[in-house]
This record gives structure tokens, C-alpha cells and sequence, in this order.
């Protein structure tokens, strides 16, 4: 697949809050990513898929300011994003819930949520955002006073996913949260993403697992060797037939 396709349009009414455009990333004089553009509207769940090594870990490096872009533009709102730390992009609103979940396993489940309630602005709510991340993960107080270790790779998630809702952001990007979890639970995983607009979330999420991503989101970008390839509504990335050979095995 290398036809470009033309760019789609947010289905919300609202402003694009996260954007990429014409994005080149490298690591040293290796370039990975090459022109990219994407954007994702307030409240769209958006996806990012494609195959191992096509670029799509990377671009959430670099809006989550782990990596710094050779040239484009990554921008939050009105902030430019690119050479920002992490701390700061974190400040701004945009939470990172990273590849392989990455828990302190032998800390508690609390004390895993309550890492990510650092930032000065979210300090005096901890107890609130506590208690809405146990009231939209029930499983997770229950388990409150476990080690991390301890529980299911969806469990872990879920506490990953926590984790990153303690700094109260407005967008999160997710990095293959179904990574290393059994087919049943990688549908509750994505259940649970697809409900998190409920909490007034804009997510990009980035996966492998493309057709448990295309049934969840509104809109996709599919990348092929650092190059955007497909893009549009998720439902008619669905029944594309060259997505369909190439991604799903049909």
C-alpha cells in the first residue's frame, strides 16, 4: 500500500487538540518516520496502526517529548511539543501510558496509581482522582493493597491506565496496551478504551492489533515503514479490502 488518501476530517465539532504535521523523526542518521500528518479532534479516540517497526511507538515518543523530531511540527493546543520534556508535556495536559505498562511490581496497586498524582497542579485532589480511578476500575480497589506483580496483564493495564488519569490530563496516548495479553482479554482492554470518553478523554492509540483497534475507533491512520499509507473512518478502514489482506487475513 502507497497511495496517500485524502486527509479525513475530525468527526467532532470541536478543534484538533494533538497534532502532527509533515513529521520526519530519526534515530542518529537512521530516519524512521518520513512526512507524517495526523491530528485527532477533542473526545475522538483515534488510532495508529501498522506492523512492527513502521513508526508508530516513535510518534508517541515525540509528542510525549521522549524524542525529539529532525523536522515537522508536534503541537498540543497551541504549544509546540517538539524538544519539550516529558514532565512539562505532562503539565500541559497529555499523558503517556507506555509500552509493556512498565508498574513497580512490588509496590501496591495504590501506591502505583498514586505515582502519577506528582504534578503540583493535581497534589491536593489525590484523593478524588483516586477514588474516580476506583470508581471506573472497581477491580483495581479491590486489589488496591496487591503488588503490582501480582496481578493479570489486563489488571496491570488497567492500573497503567490509572496511573496516567492521576495527572488529570485531556489526551492520552496509549502504546500497545494489548501487548503481551491473552485474545480475551485484549477485548476487555479495548472495551475499557473505548469507554474512556466517558471521563472526557481525547486518546491516540497506537497498536498492533489492528482489527480490535479499528472496532473501537473513531478514525485510523495506518503506517507502513515510517510512511502514512490509509487513513479515514474507522468502519471503512474495516472493510477495505487491500486492509483487510494486509492486516486482518481476510
Amino acid at each position: 500500500m502507497t497511495e496517500r488518501t485524502k486527509v479525513a476530517q475530525p468527526v467532532s465539532g470541536d478543534a484538533e487538540v494533538l497534532s502532527v504535521r509533515d513529521l520526519d523523526v530519526a534515530y542518529g542518521e537512521v530516519q524512521v518516520v518520513f512526512g507524517v500528518s495526523l491530528h485527532v479532534a477533542k473526545g475522538e479516540l483515534v488510532g495508529l496502526v501498522g506492523g512492527n517497526g513502521s513508526g508508530k511507538s516513535t510518534i508517541l515518543r515525540v509528542l510525549s517529548g521522549m524524542l525529539r523530531a529532525r523536522g515537522g511540527a508536534a503541537q498540543y493546543r497551541d504549544h509546540n511539543l517538539n524538544g519539550v520534556p516529558p514532565y512539562r508535556i505532562t503539565e500541559l495536559g497529555v499523558a503517556h501510558v507506555p509500552m509493556g505498562r512498565q508498574l513497580f511490581g512490588q509496590m501496591t496497586v495504590e501506591e502505583n496509581l498514586l505515582m502519577g498524582a506528582y504534578l503540583p497542579r493535581t497534589r491536593e485532589r489525590r484523593p478524588q482522582n483516586l477514588q474516580r480511578v476506583y470508581d471506573f476500575f472497581p477491580r483495581l480497589k479491590e486489589k488496591r493493597a496487591s503488588p503490582a506483580a501480582a496481578l493479570s496483564g489486563g489488571e496491570q493495564q488497567m492500573v497503567a491506565i490509572g496511573r496516567a488519569l492521576m495527572s488529570e490530563p485531556e489526551v492520552l496516548l496509549m502504546d500497545e496496551p494489548s501487548l503481551g495479553l491473552a485474545p480475551l482479554v485484549v477485548k476487555e482492554v479495548m472495551r475499557v478504551i473505548g469507554s474512556l470518553r466517558q471521563l472526557g478523554l481525547t486518546v491516540l492509540l497506537v497498536e498492533q492489533n489492528v482489527r480490535q483497534v479499528l472496532k473501537v475507533t473513531d478514525r485510523a491512520y495506518v503506517l507502513e515503514l515510517g510512511s502514512l499509507v490509509r487513513e479515514g473512518p474507522s468502519a471503512d478502514l474495516l472493510d477495505d479490502p487491500e486492509i483487510r489482506r494486509a492486516y486482518l487475513g481476510v
